[in-house]
């Protein structure tokens, strides 16, 4: 999905999976006046049905483009989300959810999804990329953090054409120092409709959420800390 002409207003590429955080970031980034191109990836992830939720998002923010980029992260496997003989842990509460990188960490999953938005972006001439990461309420993924973001921007302001020639990219992280109860505060605010999106890394038939993933958990702590009821079930 693309449009021929944007207004005057700067490009940003939002890397958009169609989950909560990523539905926030896409808002944020709206308000903050930018031309959007989305981008998400279909990369092998047992949770595909995030797919249909990051279309339907990126036609309800009315998005300058959006593109799904084929990528097949599952001939590696070494994830629960790329690997169906691995499980993804499930647990009754939030509480329960281990300290340790989980088995659902998909290896360089954000390094090779920036890598790509990074080349999106020097192609149309963007210098903004937005990625909802959040260091807070997540399931301790190591590309989630502040210093990761730290040391990609600096590699590729290093590694581009418009970053060498002094137009400094910066990634936004708009969500990264957040709860989850904060961020769908924020969203909530922006509009965000939370029934439109998908967080559940092993839904059933028709996406329907499972309810005890961490990805389930966290979201289900975010709304009941807004004294809400998840919209999407």
């Amino acid at each position: 999905m693309e449009k021929a002409v944007t207004e005057n207003r700067p490009p940003a590429v939002v890397l958009l999976s169609g989950g909560l955080d990523s539905a926030t970031c896409l808002a944020i980034a709206r308000e903050a006046n930018f031309a959007i191109h989305a981008i998400s990836f279909r990369y092998g992830q047992r949770h595909e049905y995030e797919l249909e939720r990051a279309a339907a998002l990126a036609q309800q923010f009315d998005v300058a483009s959006h593109r799904i980029v084929e990528i097949n992260l599952s001939q590696f496997g070494g994830s629960a989300l790329t690997d169906q003989s691995i499980v993804v842990p499930k647990s009754d509460s939030v509480e329960q959810i281990g300290a340790e990188i989980p088995v659902t960490y998909v290896p360089a999953r954000n390094t090779v999804f920036l890598s790509l938005a990074l080349a999106f972006a020097e192609t149309i001439g963007s210098v903004d990329l937005f990625i909802g990461v959040n260091s807070l309420d997540y399931s301790g993924y190591p590309d989630c953090r502040p210093e990761y973001i730290a040391a990609f921007e600096t590699m590729a302001n290093l590694a581009t054409q418009s970053g060498t020639s002094g137009r400094k990219l910066t990634i936004h992280t708009p969500l990264i120092h957040l709860t989850k109860g904060e961020i769908i505060q924020t969203g909530l605010g922006l509009g965000v409709d939370y029934a439109m999106t998908l967080s559940c890394y092993d839904p059933g038939p028709g996406g329907k959420p499972c309810g005890h993933c961490d990805a389930c958990l966290l979201r289900q702590k975010g709304f009941k800390e807004n004294n809400l009821q998840d919209p999407a079930g």
